[in-house]
């Protein structure tokens, strides 16, 4: 489901800074866009250009998906229950599924 909400999109790009441990600053410059702008996305006061949500999804390492859309709450992917779940796995099960995620993780890199 598609957000328009820009507060949320702001919470969502404070969220993937923060993991990422950048500054307002940091994202600002190598999205080639001013502080202040930035912070205004983050604080959802302002609309963004799809030149510059690529820009700053470039830096954060994410795609637009990730802040631009939202999972039905049933979609969602509980973190404990995956890892429950992979842990549980024999194995074999466990290699392959291990190898899977890894390449996955890789090619987003």
């Amino acid at each position: 489901m598609l957000i328009f909400d820009l507060r949320v999109i702001g919470n969502k790009l404070l969220f993937f800074r923060k993991r990422k441990g950048l500054t307002q600053a940091e994202v600002a410059e190598a999205a080639e866009i001013s502080e202040r702008t930035y912070a205004d996305i983050e604080r959802g006061s302002v609309n963004m250009r799809i030149e510059t949500v690529l820009s700053i999804c470039k830096v954060l390492q994410i795609t637009p998906d990730d802040i631009l859309t939202e999972q039905p709450e049933s979609n969602r992917i509980d973190e404990a229950e995956m890892m429950e779940r992979l842990c549980g796995l024999s194995g074999k099960n466990k290699e392959t599924a291990f190898a899977i995620l890894l390449a996955y993780l890789n090619s987003m890199e």
